[in-house]
């Protein structure tokens, strides 16, 4: 990448910027995904490759720009697996990488309990100085940790469970269904005046604005229940590539010559087929292959 990024390197390498380069990078991490989901473990070796190559093309963008080094890169994540992992790096040793919280390192082999040493040493990272932001002059936020730029899913998520911390949060995941028949129905009538009213973009943006109310109550009815939200609708989407296919390839004409009735009876039997052919390949063996945490 230093050479590519040198004088007499490729043109297009150092024509790029850290602004041109960011897509690329969002592009590769759900290759990566897509890889994981099929265990296509060749490809998701060269996708991997491709994912650290975005890692190396920002390293060498801000060397040459004087900010860090790859080797800084490499130092920071190598000082924090060993601060957030006292209980297998030593007290000690997580001390002198910057940990400054009290934690009790004896896990006893609990996964519970690591994470909330993790979340406990992350805390002390980013607390902020003064309860006041230098530049703003504003409150700090407790949700100003969750990234703005994260996946919108995603970030409702995170959300949800930042503010579950201060205890603003629904009890039980069956307490979330009302919230959703609610959203739902605020939707539903905020939609209907639209239709009623001139189609202008205040009454659109109302639409918008109910709608992602629902999502969000959705998604965290999904952290409630231990789903996330991103991965679900991933499934979802993938279940209906499979079973719109399939009704292309039962269908005796073109899907947009049949008449509704058509269209449902299709989807349900595409559905029953390959429900049943899920069925048949399943083995124990298939079953059992699931990442571990």
């Amino acid at each position: 990448m230093a050479r590519l990024r040198a004088p007499g390197g490729c043109p297009w390498d150092r024509e790029q910027s850290f602004d041109t380069i960011r897509k690329y990078t969002l592009e590769e991490t759900y290759e990566v995904f897509d890889a994981i989901e099929r265990r296509d473990f060749p490809h998701l070796a060269e996708e991997l490759g491709d994912l650290l190559l975005q890692v190396l093309f920002y390293a060498e963008m801000a060397a040459n720009e004087g900010h860090f080094t790859i080797s800084d890169v490499l130092d920071h994540l190598s000082r924090k697996l060993i601060r957030r992992h006292p209980h297998v790096f030593g007290e000690e040793a997580s001390r002198a990488a910057g940990n400054q919280a009290n934690v009790d390192a004896a896990v006893e082999g609990s996964a519970i309990a690591v994470l909330r040493n993790w979340e406990e040493i992350k805390a002390t990272e980013k607390a902020p100085l003064e309860l006041l932001d230098s530049e703003t002059s504003e409150p700090v936020s407790r949700l100003d940790s969750v990234q703005r730029a994260m996946p919108a899913l995603a970030e409702a998520a995170k959300l949800g469970a930042k503010a579950a911390k201060s205890k603003f949060d629904w009890p039980h995941w069956r307490d979330l269904l009302p919230k959703v028949a609610e959203e739902t129905a605020e939707l539903e009538a905020e939609a209907a005046r639209a239709e009623q009213g001139p189609d202008n973009s205040s009454h659109r943006k109302a639409v918008e604005a109910e709608f992602g109310d629902l999502l969000f109550t959705v998604v965290n009815l999904g952290r409630h229940l231990g789903v996330d939200a991103e991965m679900a609708l991933r499934g979802c989407n993938l279940r209906f590539r499979q079973r719109f296919r399939e009704m292309e390839l039962m269908s005796p004409r073109p899907l947009e010559e049949l008449v509704p009735d058509e269209l449902e009876a299709l989807w349900t039997e595409a559905k029953r087929k390959l429900a049943s052919s899920s069925k048949q390949s399943s083995t124990p063996a298939n079953t059992s292959a699931v990442l571990k945490p």
